[in-house]
């Protein structure tokens, strides 16, 4: 009667002949996933979900919220996070869990989303600085929302690595602060989620 060795878990390789164990699990690759969580609109809601991200070590990377249905109280949690597979589907389990939440889409397995952040920009400067700054602003089609005679405040709405271009444009004539929204997505299509 010949003995077999006993099933290899999942994802691991046959056992290294020079050590005895198996080799290490090949690692998986991190991912960026945008999630759309759909909720009641009441208070603590916001906590709860934020506290599942920190209680498990998972990253917010992205976070916004707003009432969506007004009459029913709904609203809806855009969160970006980033993971390898078998986190997000962790972190989509976790979520759909909750009591108020109503349901979890990833967007980002869905299909391409349309995705959007909004910017808000301080650039000070004087002379060519400034000429700079509003020469940039206009090749990027940001509005301008204020100006003085050392200063400007540009919005600028796009995705989220032409907000990152702007700004690292605007660092070399004069940055003075940034303030951003965070991503806003929908999916594509005629479709509710």
């Amino acid at each position: 009667m010949k003995h077999e060795p006993p099933p290899l878990p999942p994802g691991s390789s046959p056992a290294d002949p020079a050590t005895h164990y198996p080799s290490a699990p090949a690692p998986q690759p991190v991912n960026r996933h945008t999630l759309a969580v759909i909720v009641d609109n009441e208070p603590g809601v916001l906590a709860r979900i934020a506290g599942l991200f920190s209680g498990r070590g998972y990253n917010i990377e992205s976070l916004t919220v707003s009432e969506t249905e007004h009459e029913a109280h709904i609203s809806r949690i855009t969160v970006v996070t980033s993971g390898t597979a078998n986190v997000i589907d962790q972190i989509k389990a976790h979520l759909d869990r909750l009591v108020p939440v109503h349901r979890v889409v990833d967007l980002t397995v869905q299909g391409e989303a349309i995705e959007r952040e909004l910017c808000l920009v301080k650039v000070s400067g004087a002379g060519e600085a400034r000429i700079e700054s509003l020469r940039l602003a206009s090749a990027f089609g940001a509005r301008t929302l204020d100006a003085t005679l050392t200063s400007f405040v540009f919005e600028l709405t796009g995705a989220t690595d032409e907000i990152e271009r702007f700004i690292r444009l605007m660092a070399l004539v004069g940055l003075v602060e940034v303030s951003r929204t965070g991503i806003a997505a929908i999916s594509r299509g005629a479709v509710a989620m």
